[in-house]
């Protein structure tokens, strides 16, 4: 109700100068940005320009470790033949051929292949069956052989 009542009179006296002291902070307000800042019109479009070039800086960085991860990812899915990603494709064909694998990266994958090589190899199978532990698959393997006499002597008469 009030605001009904401060719109119909409010607006008709503004333009009478007797509307209160709104048109005063208006004034006050600087209508120049640099001023607002408390700089000069030179050191503020200086701090402008610094800023968007800061901007593009990041954004360059930004983009270019985006096409490292996706070759990481084509790299990876050629290895285990996996489905194409048309957005790693397309992130690529933006970054240009000037993108490669940050080396920590290759590191990590070279380790993860040199290592399933290993494994996959007789010599990797061999050392797995060295690591067991012969004594306790011995003592399995009794343990096994007496349960399943016993169970056949109380199954069986003849024996």
């Amino acid at each position: 109700m009030a605001f009904l009542i401060k719109s119909m009179v409010g607006n008709p006296l503004k333009g009478m100068g007797l509307g209160g002291g709104e048109e005063k902070a208006e004034e006050e307000t600087p209508k120049d940005p640099a001023a607002a800042a408390g700089m000069t019109r030179e050191e503020y479009e200086e701090y402008q320009k610094q800023l968007v070039e800061e901007k593009m800086e990041r954004d360059a960085d930004f983009l270019h470790k985006k096409a490292e991860r996706a070759t990481l990812r084509v790299c990876l899915r050629e290895k285990y033949r996996l489905p194409k990603s048309e957005q790693d494709e397309n992130m690529l064909q933006m970054a240009g051929d000037d993108v490669d694998v940050p080396e920590e990266l290759l590191k990590m994958v070279d380790e993860d292949a040199t290592e399933e090589e290993e494994k996959d190899s007789i010599l990797g199978q061999m050392q797995n069956i060295q690591n067991m532990d012969m004594d306790q698959i011995k003592e399995k393997a009794s343990a096994t052989l007496t349960e399943m006499k016993s169970k056949a002597e109380e199954k069986c008469s003849v024996m």
